[in-house]
């Protein structure tokens, strides 16, 4: 196919590099602009899966590529389809994940008349992609749709755009699929630096309290068999990212997991001691790391990142290492000797039974237990995707991960309807495994409608549904920043969300007391379809352990 030469559409055109990069199914919501994409997709087996807003094809596309490793790729049309996904595509450009847009516009000859249905979505997405482009000669179509494919899943992923007018797909093309693409000034670096391996090499040997802690990136790049290794050869602790939940397991000795605002006690206290702290794919945002002036006081930092702009951005680096994950952990191995910490691992567990996670008082039914429980079901092996608020976080400190890809949550821009459509994304990529959406009542009637994309597609997701009537995450700042003054939190005029769900033609369950957690929860794993549970909690409820404004990691709010 590559060298072959014939007349067909642009649009047909753009169905060959699909087909030629195996893509195997589409996320998209049609329109005008963008139906000749549609008129030749219909004539290929890629599947269509047809979303019920287009915000939610790239969350959906987000969750397809997470937990598949694969490219994502979604379509919309032009004016308003665009522009509705602009915050999805802001989402995966925070979490690096590999998304190929397609939108219709208006033909050439009124590009820039305000034509009905027309917006400058190139203009608008230059900050939330990592390359975008506006096609204006069909002759180009093959070289830039592979382009599109290399940019996004190469490097540091990322979504990339390819906006196309009407008459440029309807019109002829006879330029082959080009068989490898080269960019000049693109060339990622991934074999680390010799001479750094080697310094970084010296530190961990020369370390007594080393944490590695551990990224997105080391999920992106697959290294978290490498990671593991290099953690019990040198007997380092690793701690996590929200992004890099999964990348080690955590009922390993080794394992702290997560660090941050509300990470884990003894992770935050366990950085904010050690005298080396290497990060793995890794951004050092705000959520990470506190006041910054108080992070990892006693320690050397060394950073290892794919993309060189992350190195040095946010926090102060000893020893940068730029390169791809997997290829810089191979490659260190054989340089570092093996080690103990026998001191520096007491003192882990010290802090480990100095400060567990715990609750703290509640109501009827504990969100954190019934996690707990989930995890213990599912042996910490189903998918979770999750959206944003209280819920988010104890998904992520509660459930137990032990597998890469299988946290699967906004970590960098916090959108909330994420969970619901990138469930779908993820049981198409992987319908050998559960896959959960631990969702509250606040982010799921963001999504909601995709109730009926996932019952349409036959998807068995399990939806576990804290109910407590408000924003309660927003209603925590308030409590402690905005003098308890709860002010547009509130809900009071919720669905019945077990009815909704049978409306739909799927499971309603719902959880009042303690008792009938984990009867529900086999129930919900024993049903062969779709089943959502509504479990009401208190909207008093806490997350915890928390960091202040200003506030060191180990300066943690515990629970009473």
């Amino acid at each position: 196919m590559g060298q072959e030469t014939r007349v067909r559409t642009g649009a047909r055109a753009v169905m060959e590099v699909l087909q030629a990069e195996e893509v195997e199914l589409v996320f998209g919501y049609p329109g005008g602009a963008v139906l000749p994409l549609y008129h030749e997709l219909a004539r290929t087996s890629i599947r269509h899966i047809l979303v019920r807003q287009e915000q939610n094809a790239v969350h959906a596309a987000s969750g397809y590529a997470r937990a598949s490793g694969k490219t994502g790729v979604c379509f919309a049309t032009s004016g308003p389809g665009a522009t509705n996904l602009v915050t999805g595509i802001a989402t995966a450009y925070m979490d690096s994940v590999p998304v190929v847009i397609f939108t219709g516009q208006v033909p050439t000859s009124q590009v820039g008349s305000d034509a009905f249905q027309e917006t400058d979505i190139t203009g608008i997405t230059i900050p939330i992609t990592k390359h975008n482009y506006l096609v204006k000669d069909g002759e180009e179509l093959p070289r830039i749709v592979k382009e599109a494919f290399y940019i996004a899943s190469t490097g540091r992923p990322g979504p990339v755009l390819v906006d196309l007018p009407k008459d440029v797909a309807l019109a002829l093309c006879q330029t082959p699929v080009p068989e490898k693409v080269e960019l000049r000034g693109y060339k990622p670096t991934y074999q680390g630096h010799p001479g750094q391996l080697r310094a970084l090499a010296k530190l961990l040997q020369e370390a007594e309290r080393p944490v590695l802690f551990a990224g997105g990136g080391v999920v992106a790049s697959g290294a978290e068999g490498y990671l593991r290794e290099l953690a019990e050869k040198i007997q380092a602790p690793v701690a996590t990212s929200l992004t890099g939940l999964g990348a080690f397991p955590e009922d390993n000795p080794l394992a702290l997991g997560m660090v941050g605002l509300h990470g884990k006690p003894c992770a935050n206290h366990a950085v904010m001691e050690c005298d080396l702290l290497v990060g793995l794919g890794v951004r050092f945002d705000d959520r990470v790391t506190g006041a910054i002036e108080k992070f990892a006081p006693q320690a050397k930092i060394a950073h290892v990142d794919i993309d060189p702009a992350e190195i040095g951005k946010n926090v102060r680096v000893d020893l940068p290492l730029v390169g791809d994950i997997s290829c810089v952990l191979k490659e260190l191995l054989p340089l570092v000797e093996p080690a103990t910490h026998p001191t520096w691992l007491e003192r882990v567990k010290t802090l480990r039974n100095n400060y567990p996670l715990t609750y703290g008082r509640g109501g009827e039914v504990r969100p954190q237990w019934v996690i707990e429980r989930l995890g213990e079901m599912t042996r910490g092996r189903a998918i979770i995707t999750t959206d944003v608020g209280q819920h988010q976080m104890w998904a992520a400190l509660f459930y137990g991960y032990t597998e890469p890809r299988t946290f699967i949550s906004s970590c960098g821009l916090g959108t909330m309807g994420y969970g619901l459509p990138a469930a779908i994304g993820a049981a198409l990529a992987r319908p050998d495994r559960q896959v959960w959406v631990i969702t509250g009542d606040g982010s799921f009637q963001m999504g909601m409608a995709e109730l009926g994309t996932a019952v349409e597609q036959g998807l068995p997701l399990k939806i576990l549904l804290f109910n407590n009537q408000s924003l309660a995450m927003v209603r925590q700042l308030q409590h402690f920043y905005y003098e308890r003054q709860y002010t547009a939190v509130k809900f009071t005029g919720n669905p019945d969300f077990v009815r909704l769900a049978e409306c739909y033609g799927a499971t309603g369950l719902r959880i009042t007391k303690q008792e009938e957690v984990v009867p529900v929860l086999a129930r919900a794993m024993q049903n062969d379809g779709l089943t959502l549970i509504e479990c009401l909690i208190s909207e008093e409820e806490m997350v915890y352990p928390m960091v202040l404004n200003g506030a060191a990691l180990n300066e943690m709010l515990l629970p009473e």
